[in-house]
């Protein structure tokens, strides 16, 4: 009996696994260890690569002409989990972001062209419903896009401020601390505890006297002050239940399942921003993110075709005045997208989509809004697609950034 419940579960899991996927691909490069299938293995890999137009990029320094097209590779990965038996699972994952002209070494040797470790974690399940775990981990707080998977996003990519603490107490959105995760039958949590990050993407900023908030608590007042980060997110599911297996999110099933979620999340680093006064002493200032949101996925009608909407509203409190870049803000942020699968005879489809978000930076009294158009054709679902989208940035009183992207994807 138990080897039966054992290999209902593995066929569950691949099942889920492959919800917004072709029936092609199946339960993909899965390798069973025994006769039944209960102890086994599976591979994930995947490549982005992108092809980019920006007129309004600044002069190449070794160039007197605008390089307006650039190539790169967005994401190159590969995820491998394990299960011997129900009562735990090992997953890791690596890869590398981002790698350019710009970025690569004549031997490969930088860190740009490095593989790095995205998650690697332990996990023990408790029962059926609820699991205990820790190590590197993406089991995070705030939003739904702030635990997006990236192999099928409805949008070319996920709305980077929504990636919320990537850099800033964590590694590439990954956490090293505990985390639990389950259901109480339709309401769906996750929550962590975590260690920030020491040396973050202000590793070598201090605040200046009276002036705005650096996010430098752990290595300026030390880890007792500043050394953990809390984080949770809880949805409920008013249709059908959606897996937790990973901690990934699905951006579009594709019609493939009947989804509608509502969910709220948050995100503490107590005393994780550092502010100085007039005579230079240091004071640390809580972090405190919260997010609220809700995605509907559904099939239309009878003949292919499929919503996917998601909204989102976010509170961000880095400290005093913080920005850094254009990317992090105190301040607030709606974002939305929505997509339409066409009814297509064909085994290609396409999804056009649109999407939106204005950010209130408390800093500049002023605002930032981007807005998307794209769309996706699939040739075997989100194994094999190609992505085109029109992106317009205008932050606060600079001119608008226009970018055209398309984007070949391909995953198994």
């Amino acid at each position: 009996m138990k080897r039966i419940i054992l290999t209902a579960a593995a066929l569950f899991i691949s099942v889920c696994g492959m919800a917004q996927g072709s029936q092609e691909y199946g339960g993909g490069l899965k390798v069973n260890i025994n006769e039944d299938g209960s102890k086994y293995f599976r591979l994930i890999t995947w490549a982005q690569f992108w092809a980019q137009h920006n007129s309004d990029k600044p002069l190449d320094a070794n160039a007197n002409e605008q390089e307006d097209l650039t190539f790169s590779v967005r994401r190159a990965r590969m995820l491998v989990y394990a299960q011997l038996n129900s009562n735990f699972l090992i997953v890791t994952h690596f890869g590398l972001n981002s790698l350019t002209a710009d970025n690569m070494s004549p031997t490969g040797t930088k860190d740009n062209a490095q593989l790095f470790l995205h998650d690697a974690y332990v996990q023990y399940n408790l029962n059926k419903n609820h699991a205990l775990g820790g190590g590197l981990h993406y089991f995070n707080g705030i939003s739904r896009l702030n635990n997006s998977s990236t192999l099928n996003m409805l949008s070319l990519d996920n709305q980077r401020q929504s990636w919320a603490t990537l850099g800033l107490s964590d590694q590439f959105g990954r956490s090293m601390g505990v985390f639990a995760k389950g259901a109480f039958s339709k309401l769906h949590y996750r929550v962590s505890i975590n260690d920030a990050l020491t040396n973050n993407l202000q590793a070598t900023s201090v605040p200046v006297n009276g002036g705005d908030a650096v996010y430098a608590g752990k290595r300026l007042l030390g880890s007792k002050e500043a050394g953990k980060t809390y984080a949770g997110y809880f949805e409920y599911n008013f249709l059908e239940s959606e897996s937790n297996f990973l901690p990934y999110k699905v951006g579009s099933y594709l019609g493939s399942k009947k989804v509608f979620t509502v969910g709220a999340g948050f995100y503490v680093h107590p005393k994780g921003s550092v502010v100085a006064d007039l005579a230079g002493n240091l004071k640390g200032e809580d972090v405190k993110i919260f997010g609220l949101d809700a995605f509907y996925d559904a099939p239309i009608g009878k003949n292919g075709g499929a919503i996917t909407a998601y909204g989102l509203y976010q509170n961000n409190d880095y400290g005093k005045h913080y920005t850094l870049g254009t990317t992090y803000e105190t301040g607030s942020m709606i974002y939305g997208h929505v997509g339409y699968l066409i009814p297509m005879k064909s085994k290609t489809r396409l999804q056009p989509y649109v999407s939106y978000n204005d950010r209130q930076i408390e800093s500049l009294n002023d605002n930032a809004s981007q807005i998307g158009i794209g769309a996706n054709l699939f040739f075997s679902a989100h194994h094999s697609k190609l992505s085109l989208e029109y992106s317009n940035l205008k932050y606060a009183k600079s001119d608008a950034v226009g970018t055209v992207t398309l984007q070949a994807m391909i995953y198994l």
